[in-house]
């Protein structure tokens, strides 16, 4: 049985088969997701944050003890959530990414004042 995922903020829905991680799902459609253990829930970079009613698999206590607390703002490992129904997911922007956008805009504002 296929499932839907929606990655945000790309806003993109994919169709994969119902137990699939969220990280396999991501790297399946080319969806960037931070990674360096190899879905193993050890470097604890595959953060995402899971939409209200996201149709993910229950946490499991792993999860939970590696996540110390940041369950009940909605955050999940992709590499062990798994998707069981309709999901919507919010996969934070890279780090690097992020300061070169800041980078870059702050260059344009200041090419505008010139």
């Amino acid at each position: 049985m296929n499932v839907d995922i929606t990655f945000l903020p790309s806003e993109r829905t994919v169709s994969v088969r119902a137990g699939t991680t969220v990280l396999d799902a991501a790297r399946r459609f080319g969806i960037p997701v931070r990674t360096r253990c190899d879905g193993k829930a050890s470097c604890l970079m595959c953060k995402v944050v899971a939409q209200n009613g996201s149709g993910l698999s229950p946490m499991q206590n792993n999860e939970r003890y590696k996540l110390g607390g940041l369950e009940a703002e909605g955050t999940r490992l992709a590499c062990q959530a798994k998707i069981i129904g309709k999901a919507v997911v919010e996969v934070p922007e890279d780090p690097l990414r992020a300061a070169v956008r800041k980078q870059l805009m702050r260059q344009a504002e200041e090419d505008k004042l010139w």
